[in-house]
């Protein structure tokens, strides 16, 4: 049983979880690019391998939460992620560290689906549209955050920071768990249980699918956000390409380069404050064309000017498909550990999709270093093909 009156704690869990998994998994391709050479290719094959990784094991760890317990899953991640990360503060051997990437992103997907369920169990249509997005503030906020000043922390204390910060995160979160689980079982009451609410009340200018109508919606969101993080990993992988270009150190980077996430963050504030946008096929898609036209400029502009332009753009874009998925996920359907695992599998999905094809065609045309940005620009437009396809199938708005 999960009580609501530790909401406030989860959303606590949930930005601490966000700066600590920032911190670490943003700064990765710096850190591979400095320690061990990485070129723009190695990066982006790490990247799609972190990202398949991502997908199979949250697809395990939604049905783990579902059924062993949203407490016991974020435990288990806590730990792994706390003793492997930790870990690579003490190691230098490459293989080593490619061990403590993977086990450590397994770990980091037993937390998200757990977080998204706790935060929406039992809750009308309200307050699920209130929690999801305080819930998108807190992670996109925080993450925003950790990658603003990561590049300068890591610069002023060196890159062993980049595993000892969020390895004691990770053991604080540990501990407040255990705390919360005993916290939550001592005041739960049958007439409390979280599964149990089936009040669907709704804000004055939201439109209520039919349920037919909101699973078609719920298809078209999972399948825009996988593309939309095809995007993200892409760009994250060849972020230190491009800082090389704009000629910025880490630090540097660190601050001009996550402009995005930092809009993204004001477009979960307005996706919060105004449900307007819900089932509504449009605005997806205005979205969708956004982000892969700012993806391209984003990465190709030849001034810092245009890149910070592209950046508003991106993270705009970016915050209404994540939040599309993600509310859809957790309003259709009761089994919400199951579908916050399929929601992180879509981004898993991307993570891995993006990347590998940029690989591919760097690999192809190694002579073309704009290639990668093309090749997943053309997949981007498949995905768009793939939205309007849905739409004419199922004639949704």
């Amino acid at each position: 049983m999960y009580s609501r009156k530790h909401t406030t704690a989860y959303f606590v869990l949930e930005g601490i979880n966000s700066f600590g998994t920032t911190l670490y998994f943003y700064y990765i391709y710096f850190f591979t690019e400095k320690q061990f050479g990485f070129t723009k290719f190695q990066n982006l094959v790490l990247a799609a391998a972190l990202g398949l990784t991502y997908g199979v094991s949250s697809i395990i760890s939604g049905r783990f939460a579902q059924r062993r317990g949203y407490f016991a899953a974020l435990k288990a991640g806590y730990a792994i992620m706390a003793v492997v990360i930790g870990a690579g503060a003490f190691v230098t051997a490459l293989p080593v560290h490619l061990a403590i990437m993977f086990a450590g992103i397994f770990g980091m997907a037993l937390t998200w689906p757990a977080l998204q369920a706790l935060v929406s169990e039992g809750q009308s249509r309200r307050d699920l549209q209130r929690n999801i997005g305080i819930y998108n503030l807190v992670w996109g906020g925080l993450g925003a955050l950790a990658y603003f000043c990561g590049g300068a922390m890591f610069k002023a204390f060196g890159f062993r920071m980049m595993f000892v910060v969020p390895a004691a995160i990770h053991v604080s979160q540990f501990i407040v768990t255990l705390f919360l689980q005993r916290a939550s079982r001592d005041s739960a009451t049958g007439s409390a249980k979280m599964s149990g609410a089936t009040d669907k009340g709704t804000g004055e200018h939201e439109r209520l699918p039919s349920p037919d109508s909101a699973k078609i919606s719920l298809r078209m969101a999972w399948l825009a956000n996988p593309f939309a993080y095809l995007a993200i990993n892409t760009v994250i992988a060849v972020m230190p390409a491009v800082a090389s270009r704009l000629q910025l150190s880490v630090a540097q980077a660190g601050i001009l380069c996550s402009i995005w996430l930092f809009f993204r963050t004001v477009s979960f504030l307005w996706l919060w404050l105004w449900p307007g946008w819900h089932y509504r096929f449009r605005w997806l898609v205005v979205a969708y064309l956004m982000m892969t036209l700012s993806f391209v400029v984003l990465l190709l502009a030849p001034n810092l000017w245009l890149v910070i332009a592209a950046q508003i753009a991106f993270g705009l874009a970016l915050g209404l498909i994540y939040c599309s998925s993600l509310y859809y996920s957790m309003d259709v359907g009761e089994t919400k550990g199951e579908h916050g695992g399929f929601h992180e599998a879509m981004i898993g999905l991307g993570s891995c999709a993006g990347p590998a094809i940029g690989a591919a065609a760097l690999h192809q045309l190694p002579n073309h270093p704009s290639s990668s940005t093309w090749a997943v620009m053309i997949l981007l437009s498949g995905g768009l093909f793939g939205l309007f396809w849905l739409r004419w199938q199922n004639g949704s708005r």
